[in-house]
């Protein structure tokens, strides 16, 4: 079998073993990054294709007639066209879970840094504000303290199961709500229209979809707290980015940490991009990205592709029949 790994760059910066997926295959075709107009080319003698975050669509995919095996690099199946590779005879496999210990230490990372105004005290140091004036601490910027108060959480499935746990350590109370587009009420959840109004802190970590786009507007983010803050791990579309910016300058939301955006890279003209927004904490999407994260993707992509070769495909999120 021959495989292609599309844009291994986005995973590997030099500092991580893929003797493990040397191992499941032996004849690889690596590539740092494939842009658009490469993509064919380089699919359509393969059995088995490797992408991050390449998208590869009906049409391409019906010109890739060896193509047994997509092994997605990530969680999110947005990028491949999953009907037309069913219709194909394409299995697809993801990879979940790897990444857990990341995300959530990145979500309270964000959290802590909002509630205890950790970069503006920080810069208040370098630029000499402490040195200069004559107590022995500086009270400029409020800090908040998570104990007692109350997270709200949509989508909850490990992510979200595993921020919960965090949060409780820290004294919160959890509130988790009804998933998106559900119909039927679900136990121990309440719908987002509720759940928005009761909560100190709102961390995301659902899909994106039609369903989940734009889930926070204004409206929405006009229902949460005044002060509230809002903590973006999961997909950038999910959040009216404009709607956010404007929320943050009113004053109305206390604070903003994200991970993600609606386009990544973003343009220069992301209205959350600038500079007269208060409160607000960006990382390019690092959140997944720890080495040791990383590590396990590579291993779990080993296993789908050695599963798959057995007869036994696992992960899969487009069952071939």
């Amino acid at each position: 079998m021959k495989a292609v790994f599309l844009d291994y760059a986005s995973i590997d910066t030099g500092d991580l073993d893929r003797a493990v997926l040397a191992a499941a295959v032996e004849d690889w075709e690596w590539h740092d990054a494939t842009n658009p107009g490469e993509i064919l080319t380089r699919i359509r003698g393969a059995d088995i294709v490797v992408s991050n975050k390449v998208p590869l669509d009906r049409e391409t995919l019906a010109l890739a007639p060896h193509l047994k095996l997509i092994c997605i690099a990530a969680t999110g199946t947005d990028k491949i066209d999953l009907q037309a590779a069913r219709e194909l005879g394409i299995q697809v496999s993801n990879v979940v879970g790897y990444a857990t210990p990341a995300v959530v230490q990145h979500v309270f990372a964000l959290l802590l840094a909002l509630t205890t105004r950790l970069v503006p005290y920080c810069q208040e140091v370098r630029t000499g504000a402490w040195q200069a004036q004559g107590n022995f601490c500086l009270l400029n910027h409020p800090i908040a303290e998570l104990a007692g108060k109350t997270m709200g959480i949509v989508g909850y499935g490990e992510l979200g199961r595993a921020v919960a746990r965090i949060a409780e350590c820290f004294g919160m109370k959890v509130v988790v709500a009804q998933r998106p587009g559900s119909a039927q009420p679900q136990s121990g959840r309440v719908p987002l229209h509720e759940l928005l109004p009761q909560v100190d802190a709102l961390s995301l970590h659902i899909p994106l979809a039609d369903n989940t786009r734009n889930l926070i507007g204004s409206a929405e983010l006009q229902m949460l707290k005044q002060g509230a803050f809002l903590i973006n791990t999961s997909r950038g579309g999910i959040v009216d980015e404009q709607a956010l910016a404007d929320s943050l300058r009113s004053g109305h939301l206390g604070g903003a940490g994200l991970d993600v955006l609606g386009q990544e890279p973003p343009s220069s003209n992301n209205p959350l991009l600038a500079e007269d927004i208060p409160n607000l904490l960006l990382t390019p999407h690092t959140a997944w990205a720890s080495i040791e994260a990383r590590q396990r993707l590579l291993e779990e992509i080993a296993r789908n592709i050695l599963s798959f070769r057995d007869g036994q495909p696992r992960n899969c999120v487009n069952q071939v029949v």
